[in-house]
């Protein structure tokens, strides 16, 4: 990528990479490891309430979860909207944990606004030039995840909109694309990760459940994001994934992550960091400013 086609995402000699605040307490790209969790779709409040405690005592960082979920089918659940958004919300508050969620279209953002921290701009948006102007408005940090067809270049072009509307509160998110192979939901492109993380001054997180699709393999592909040098990973944890009404064969039980967080401290010892420091949470949740 020439540097004149995407100035402001392309790191400088000697340029550290950008620390993105996403509460009081809560960074990434700091050096330590963030780890955000959480379900992939807002059910109801038990659900909820069950998911956020089980990632607040694991020693997640931020909840995520989705009120506005983008199905390939029409007819699968959509999210429950404003009342998801509550919901998360109110459980930020609870365990003092920043939020993040999914907005689809420029209509939502008022709404979004009212409730997240952070705001998630999903594959299938990347491309959605008109969301990412108005969105880097907000100056609220942003999850820009890889589009499922999207070039290293196109996603960092992408990205550039944001910069270059005023907001370098970036967070890019690998989260695997479509390949020839269609064994698993998608490939996860960590040499990718790490080519971006190479060239480009903001930090990156990897998704370990959308990339695989496959609930065994969350945890092996977690830990291998950690070892080729992500800044953090988003991995969604359900209560019970058999009953999950949306991608419960990737989720987590919260059994499994506890393992990953209690495996996750010795393998980044070896790479010379170490988790973010949950201890250090101020009270935030619910886009508290």
């Amino acid at each position: 990528m020439a540097a004149h086609e995407a100035r402001k995402v392309l790191r400088g000699a000697g340029e550290a990479t950008v620390e993105v605040r996403l509460g009081s307490g809560v960074t990434v790209g700091g050096g330590a490891f963030t780890v955000i969790a959480g379900p992939c779709a807002l059910e109801n409040a038990d659900q909820v309430e069950k998911a956020a405690t089980a990632v607040k005592l694991a020693g997640a960082h931020v909840l995520r979860g989705g009120a506005f979920k983008p199905r390939t089918s029409p007819y699968s659940f959509q999210g429950l909207g404003e009342m998801g958004l509550q919901l998360l919300a109110e459980q930020g508050k609870r365990h003092r944990m920043p939020v993040v969620s999914e907005v689809m279209d420029v209509s939502q953002l008022a709404l979004m606004l009212d409730y997240v921290d952070v705001l998630q701009i999903g594959a299938r948006n990347m491309h959605n030039f008109s969301l990412l102007r108005e969105v880097a408005k907000t100056n609220r940090p942003v999850v820009l995840k890889r589009g499922f067809g999207a070039t290293l270049e196109e996603w960092l072009l992408a990205a550039e909109y944001l910069l270059d509307g005023g907001n370098d509160q970036v967070i890019l998110c690998e989260r695997g694309i479509r390949s020839f192979d269609n064994t698993l939901r998608n490939t996860l492109d960590l040499a990718g990760m790490a080519w971006v993380k190479e060239r480009s001054r903001l930090p990156v997180i990897v998704d370990p459940s959308h990339s695989t699709g496959v609930r065994s393999l969350v945890i092996p592909m977690a830990l291998a994001a950690a070892a080729a040098g992500a800044d953090g990973i988003m991995v969604e944890v359900h209560p019970a994934p058999e009953a999950a009404m949306c991608d419960g064969p990737q989720a987590l039980t919260p059994e499994m992550f506890g393992s990953l967080m209690q495996t996750l401290p010795a393998l980044l010892h070896a790479t010379g960091r170490a988790l973010a420091r949950p201890e250090a949470l101020a009270a935030v949740g619910g886009a508290s400013r």
